[in-house]
């Protein structure tokens, strides 16, 4: 049945509106989106130059925190698809629940993959995969906003999908836990730490590669009442991607050190949800609904090349290329520990 979905690149152009529309996911979207012909709004604050909106998109300005001036900018309009980039707890979406019911066909709020179960038993992770996760308030959040909007679905026909991107970066994000700071630290000779023994594996995708699937979804009503999983299909282990931004970096061969994230989260109360709730965990994904829906949809974009482009890109801007004394400090701190530990003091 699959076969005869339309393709992406010949659907009949939707009206779009976007929350949001300038983060790392939904500015690749707002991108394909115009770039197939859609009619796109994008509502946010008018505060982020980062990532220029798409020439032929509209803009409207209003803070969706502010219900009141939502109603009024949005006052007679009506979408096929909504999407909702920046709900994060119950009350955002229990907000975005009564400012579009009825205005729209379809509702798309962005969860999480993090929301799935932590520690998953059994990979690949699909969209029955239960959703729990202990360590993160973050995804506990999302989980709740999702409960909330398939209630309103099942009891008001509400017409949400849910779309649970993992780690989503284009070449702005540093996918390592130090960010910039670890490029440094490669670049300078020094040790860098990875959490858990580095085998762990991790999906990384293309925010253009999301882009493909997740606009190609919007606007169907066969989505309706769904969950969908959209990563790439490639899962390396930590170790080789810490390897991959060195090579990028012009470092042949990294020191890394090996340091548990349960002793990394006893260290630092800001990376501890994160590393437990998520990054410490092996995720390997099934997208085979994404897939059924929209046949197209390929992640195409290897990480061996993202990564030259993440560090092509912060060698072209130098402003973005911060180290953070704390992680720094950390790191010493740690590798000190470690080296303590192996020799037996």
């Amino acid at each position: 049945m699959s076969s005869l979905l339309p393709q992406a690149d010949t659907v009949s152009p939707r009206n779009i509106l976007f929350i949001g529309g300038t983060g790392v996911i939904s500015a690749a979207a707002a991108e394909r989106a115009v770039a197939l012909g859609h009619r796109l709004t994008i509502l946010n604050r008018g505060r982020s130059a980062g990532r220029p909106v798409p020439e032929g998109a509209e803009v409207l300005h209003a803070d969706i925190r502010d219900t009141g001036a939502v109603r009024e900018v949005l006052r007679g309009r009506e979408y096929d698809a909504v999407a909702d980039f920046i709900s994060f707890t119950p009350a955002h979406a229990r907000a975005g629940l009564e400012l579009f019911r009825g205005r729209t066909g379809q509702y798309v709020f962005i969860s999480s993959a993090s929301a799935y179960q932590k520690p998953p038993t059994t990979l690949p992770i699909r969209e029955s995969t239960p959703l729990k996760n202990p360590f993160w308030k973050y995804s506990q959040d999302k989980i709740a906003c999702e409960e909330l909007l398939f209630e309103a679905y099942r009891e008001q026909d509400f017409p949400v999908t849910v779309v649970r991107p993992s780690h989503t970066y284009d070449r702005t994000k540093i996918a390592l836990v130090g960010g910039w700071t670890d490029i440094h630290r490669m670049r300078a000779g020094m040790p860098v730490l990875v959490h858990g023994d580095g085998t762990s594996l991790w999906t990384l995708t293309h925010s253009r590669d999301f882009a493909k699937a997740f606009v190609g979804l919007l606007g169907r009503p066969q989505a309706v009442g769904e969950s969908y999983t959209i990563t790439s299909d490639e899962f390396l282990p930590w170790n080789q991607i810490y390897r991959l931004f060195a090579r990028a970096a012009g470092v042949p061969e990294p020191e890394l050190f090996h340091v548990s994230s349960e002793t990394i989260a006893a260290h630092s109360k800001e990376l501890g949800p994160n590393l437990l709730g998520d990054r410490s965990h092996s995720v390997v994904f099934d997208n085979s609904k994404i897939k059924a829906l929209v046949p197209d949809y390929q992640a195409t974009i290897p990480f061996a090349d993202g990564a030259r482009e993440i560090i092509q890109w912060h060698d072209q801007h130098p402003e973005l290329q911060v180290v953070a004394e704390d992680f720094m400090e950390l790191s010493d701190r740690l590798y000190e520990w470690s080296a303590r530990r192996v020799a037996g003091r």
